[in-house]
């Protein structure tokens, strides 16, 4: 399909920066509310926030269990700063209730960089992604301990006290960044997702 449908989870953080970015990338972009929203589109973008918050939200709107559903069906997901917790199998300093999507099998470490109040830019290099570094936006944002057998690192921070720190990941049609490409005009990122979304949408039609 050459315009997937892509929703933005719509619980907290930047959801018109992302639908705005995926619309500039060849997708069609809508925010998602309710449970029969995520039924209806192609992939889900799970946006920044604040991890505990959108975890109650998710839970209070009843969609934690829906998108649970899909993503183990296979839905394409890309998680950014918190949506990377969301995503995450195991979170440290997390709260002991918190709950997620669990759809990576990866350990996030959440708040990583610091409690700090403004943003700061580091340089990323992203696996399978043309040009140059990524100059990625972290805001409060964790980073990935460990990840499991089958899980590809993407990004790692290039330089700084955290080089070598792993800020990009992907697990199938599942994928993650500690940082907000939404906040740049760089859109590689939501193009790479794009890309993954119609791949998905094309396997899956292929076995049909």
């Amino acid at each position: 399909m050459d315009q997937p449908l892509i929703g933005v989870l719509a619980l907290q953080g930047d959801v018109r920066e992302h639908v705005r970015a995926l619309t500039r990338t060849g997708a069609r972009a809508v925010p998602v509310r309710r449970p029969a929203e995520v039924d209806e589109v192609d992939g889900l973008v799970i946006p920044g926030g604040e991890s505990t918050t959108i975890s109650k939200l998710a839970e209070t709107f009843e969609l934690l269990e829906p998108i649970r559903k899909r993503i183990g069906d296979g839905m394409p997901a890309y998680g950014s700063c918190a949506g990377m917790i969301m995503l995450a199998a195991r979170v440290l300093d997390g709260r002991p209730d918190q709950r997620g999507f669990a759809g990576i099998d990866m350990t996030v470490r959440r708040n990583a960089f610091g409690r700090q109040v403004d943003s700061f830019e580091l340089p990323v290099l992203i696996d399978g992604m043309p040009g140059p570094a990524f100059s990625a936006v972290f805001i409060r944002a964790p980073w990935v301990e460990q990840v499991a057998d089958g899980v590809r690192v993407l990004g790692r921070v290039a330089e700084g006290s955290a080089a070598g720190r792993i800020v990009a990941v992907r697990q199938g049609n599942l994928m993650a960044t500690s940082f907000h490409p939404e906040l740049t005009g760089d859109h590689r990122v939501h193009a790479y997702f794009v890309e993954l979304v119609r791949d998905a949408l094309a396997a899956a039609a292929d076995r049909r």
